[in-house]
């Protein structure tokens, strides 16, 4: 890392990395399933696929088992409960709230940037007090385009008053990495994420792999201590 980074905000993914969201959303999948006749799934087949959206999901679960139009039905359904059932179970990862904590005490803006659509990300930020903590919130319907698209990153850094330079995002998927990297931010793997084993994020061009939330605080004040 050079020596001459000045770090001033952390932007995190939500999914897989700020927030332990699996358990709602399979929650939700699975009573959509069962509302259409299918049989339920378990959770670690389809987890690596959280961080694509509603229809990778289904599409995974369901593949060959149903129709176009069947599938289309089970996302319109899983969406609907899960806007109402959207913080049942869901957690911040082990230790993340003494990172936002260590961060805001560092005098650092921290942001979210998604691509949850707002009518998810906005009450999930919400329901866990984050709304007015966060110097961002950018959902994946905010702007034209979604990660990996550099538009979210740039909207961020705006209403966070930041420069990119002065950035970095962490993320567990592939997308995020190249989003970040996509806008000159420094990119951190969420390694504790929704990765799948045949995922090889050393290869995804990051500055760094963290392997828990703990990790990632010490990585912020190793670039403080330059």
């Amino acid at each position: 890392m050079p020596n001459n980074f000045k770090l001033s905000c952390v932007l995190f993914d939500l999914d897989g990395t700020l927030v332990d969201t699996a358990p709602d959303l399979f929650a939700c999948l699975n009573e959509s399933l069962k509302k259409h006749g299918f049989p339920v799934v378990s959770d670690a087949q389809l987890k690596p696929f959280i961080s694509y959206g509603a229809v990778v999901l289904v599409e995974e679960c369901l593949k060959d088992k149903a129709s176009a139009e069947e599938k289309a039905g089970v996302v319109e359904t899983l969406l609907n409960i899960y806007e109402q059932n959207i913080v049942r179970y869901s957690v911040f990862f082990d230790g993340m709230l003494d990172v936002l904590d260590r961060i805001e005490g560092q005098g650092l803006k921290w942001g979210i940037v998604t691509n949850k659509r707002q009518r998810f990300t906005n009450p999930l930020i919400s329901a866990l007090n984050l709304t007015n903590r966060a110097a961002c919130v950018v959902s994946g319907d905010t702007t034209p385009n979604p990660k990996p698209h550099t538009d979210p990153m740039l909207e961020a850094c705006k209403r966070a008053q930041v420069s990119v330079n002065e950035c970095v995002y962490i993320g567990d998927a592939k997308h995020d990495i190249k989003a970040g990297r996509n806008a000159k931010m420094k990119t951190l793997v969420a390694l504790y994420g929704y990765l799948s084993p045949g995922d090889k994020p050393e290869e995804w061009g990051a500055d760094g792999l963290i392997s828990s939330p703990q990790q990632l605080s010490t990585w912020i004040t190793s670039i403080l201590c330059h």
